[in-house]
């Protein structure tokens, strides 16, 4: 009875030492899953703390999300008010993140907003370099055919292809539907290739009318 009583309680006693830890961890990681923080680049700071009100506005007032910017680290902080744990609450937040980080790739607050109201949007991002090996003045160049003069080309792409595309140096970010955003990166793609404009415009809007009438 001895022998056994020994060797029971000490399993007891590492019970007991465990549980508080684990139920830590737990916790630990339902906090970590419930906030999301968005690194904000140099350039774009001004334009964050200029917007500022038109970003907490839908966040707090409409997802019952919490916000804030953090000076230290630089970076925008959403979490989840602690009591409302939820999965739509998770979906929210996501919603969010989504909007923040695509107001800090360079699209207006007012196309970003899209994110928020509907489910099919998505932002794609990509670089000139993943089409064609481009340096020095041919890079140069090649990003001011895609903006074209006064920006119609990049106008024309996005009123036909009903999305919004930011030209961020050597990078393109596009926002919209998935069908959409395959239609304008086609475009894009064919310009840094060398295609003519009026080619692409050309190709754009056959292909826009046939999707209409598809629908």
């Amino acid at each position: 009875m001895d022998v056994e009583m020994k060797t029971e309680v000490p399993a007891a006693v590492s019970r007991k030492r465990t549980a508080p830890d684990q139920q830590g961890d737990l916790s630990k990681r339902q906090r970590l899953t419930s906030i999301r923080k968005i690194a904000v680049p140099v350039h774009r700071v001004t334009p964050l703390k200029d917007n500022w009100m038109k970003i907490f506005s839908p966040i707090v007032e409409q997802l019952k999300l919490q916000i804030r910017y953090n000076i230290k680290t630089r970076q925008v902080e959403i979490r989840q008010p602690q009591q409302n744990g939820t999965s739509d609450n998770d979906a929210s937040l996501q919603k969010a993140a989504d909007f923040v980080r695509a107001f800090i790739l360079g699209f207006e607050v007012e196309d970003a907003l899209a994110l928020l109201r509907l489910e099919d949007l998505f932002v794609e991002s990509f670089e000139v370099k993943d089409v064609k090996t481009l340096n020095g003045d041919h890079l140069s160049r090649c990003i001011g055919r895609l903006a074209g003069k006064g920006g119609r080309t990049k106008f024309t792409i996005e009123n036909v292809t009903k999305t919004r595309i930011v030209l961020a140096d050597s990078k393109i970010h596009i926002l919209g539907s998935y069908k959409n955003i395959q239609l304008a990166k086609r475009a894009v793609s064919n310009l840094i290739l060398g295609s003519p404009a009026s080619k692409v415009y050309g190709n754009l809007r056959n292909i826009a009318s046939k999707i209409s009438d598809s629908l």
